[in-house]
């Protein structure tokens, strides 16, 4: 706690350029990850794939996978420019005071007196913040869904169909988050200096009650789940988690063709009672013992522990944010900074410390994304040691070829981009070669991604 305080006063000097800062962090950034983008638009261009995938993907669908990477890089690059704009001009015409003001201005008219207060005001502030920033992303959204993914036979969402998910999405945000952003609010109102510790304990709670009720509330907002019929698939699953002690709740299929073409598998809930939902675009496109294959993969996080130690880093995480966000919540030279030189709400210092903690959530990302990696892999392993080598390669292609995922990437932007390794590494790493398998010294070797090692 004298650590924390000690750095709020080091940190809150009267004409600290914190404006500046943050908006040479923001560009920065967008300049990084540009560069990355463009490195990985030289791979898109190439012509052959990866030696890995020679013998097991066609010209044709390489082509095409190559063509949907370079549209979407090209995609990223116009809706990064786009939102760089949005944020540079949010800073430099001082949106945030004025917004806040304008909403102060709607609360004393408009609202009884009785419920005048901050935390009013914030959620009349924060639901039309959001309001703006939807309407804005409007054409991006629309542009992704509409254009790039119906050009490579992605998208199977209705104009209809995207604009009431969009309403839905909206209902739940002030459904859920009045109550949410009030309880944040009075927490750290009520709780002084070490309103951080309570705030996390919050944050818990949330995170648990919600696993608790989304796919009993939310979920069925979107999507349709139905039990997965009698059969091979369903036999093998169940099989599969008895084998493994997994505790299978229910086994749903997905309507995932209902928005997309892309396939899908994975399992959620309570330690004691887990779902496992299959998307019907996997079903249909693999054979059932790839499909099982994949979930053995899927339940290889849960039996090596990888979704209990992300939950509890997770945690740790959000105890961090909090704790920091302590330090600077009562910052007067930031709230300045931006135009709020006689009230400085909570919820402002929330978003302008999340700009001031740009860079350390890059690293952040970065960290999590090479635990992730690693964990993909231990999974894969743990599928080849409960026999399903050649059939979870085997579905790893066809899911490859029925997204038009990327083939092969640029080291560098893998690493900071993504999560799972691409397709190349985790083949190797499964010692698939066509129908061959390579040899235990093989297997030692370091996992190279189109012979470039990472």
């Amino acid at each position: 706690m004298d650590i924390l305080q000690r750095l709020a006063r080091f940190l809150d000097r009267p004409m600290f350029p914190w404006k500046s800062l943050i908006v040479g962090f923001s560009v920065g950034q967008y300049v990084f990850e540009g560069l990355l983008s463009l490195r990985q638009y030289q791979i898109l261009q190439e012509k052959k794939p990866p030696k890995a995938l020679r013998g097991e993907v066609s010209q044709e669908v390489f082509d095409k996978s190559q063509a949907y990477g370079r549209a979407k890089a090209k995609f990223g690059f116009v809706a990064g420019l786009y939102g760089q704009a949005q944020n540079l001009g949010f800073i430099y015409y001082d949106i945030l005071p004025k917004l806040w003001g304008l909403t102060g201005l709607w609360l004393t008219r408009y609202v009884p007196e009785r419920f005048s207060g901050e935390i009013t005001h914030t959620l009349i502030f924060f639901f039309t913040f959001s309001l703006i920033t939807t309407v804005l992303s409007l054409p991006t959204s629309i542009y992704s869904t509409f254009v790039l993914e119906e050009e490579f036979g992605f998208n199977k969402q209705t104009p209809k169909l995207f604009i009431t998910d969009l309403l839905k999405g909206q209902a739940l945000m002030v459904a859920f988050g009045a109550p949410i952003l009030s309880a944040f609010l009075a927490i750290i109102q009520k709780t002084g200096n070490s309103f951080f510790s309570y705030l996390w304990l919050f944050g818990v709670a949330v995170q648990v009650l919600t696993i608790t009720i989304y796919p009993i509330v939310i979920l069925p907002l979107f999507n349709k789940l139905s039990p997965l019929e009698e059969g091979s698939l369903k036999t093998g699953v169940e099989g599969l988690a008895k084998r493994l002690n997994f505790p299978l709740k229910e086994l749903y299929v997905i309507d995932g063709s209902k928005r997309s073409a892309h396939s899908n598998a994975y399992f959620y809930g309570l330690p004691w009672k887990k779902h496992i939902v299959i998307y019907d675009t996997l079903i249909e496109k693999s054979e059932t013992e790839e499909v099982v294959a994949v979930l053995s993969h899927e339940l290889g996080h849960w039996s090596l522990s990888h979704t209990t130690k992300l939950f509890g880093i997770a945690q740790a995480h959000m105890f961090y944010i909090f704790a920091l966000f302590s330090v600077f919540i009562n910052n007067r030279s930031l709230y300045q900074s931006f135009g709020f030189h006689k009230e400085f709400p909570i919820i402002i210092g929330f978003i302008l410390f999340s700009d001031a903690l740009a860079p350390m959530d890059t690293v952040v990302k970065l960290l999590m994304n090479i635990l992730s990696r690693k964990f993909e892999f231990e999974a894969d392993a743990f599928a080849v040691k409960l026999g399903y080598s050649t059939e979870l390669a085997r579905s790893l292609i066809k899911l490859q070829i029925q997204n038009l995922s990327t083939m092969d990437a640029d080291w560098l932007y893998a690493s900071y981009h993504f999560s799972h390794p691409i397709l190349p590494e985790r083949l190797g790493a499964l010692g698939f070669y066509g129908e061959e398998k390579t040899d235990k010294k093989e297997d030692e070797k370091v996992v190279k991604a189109a012979d470039r090692e990472l």
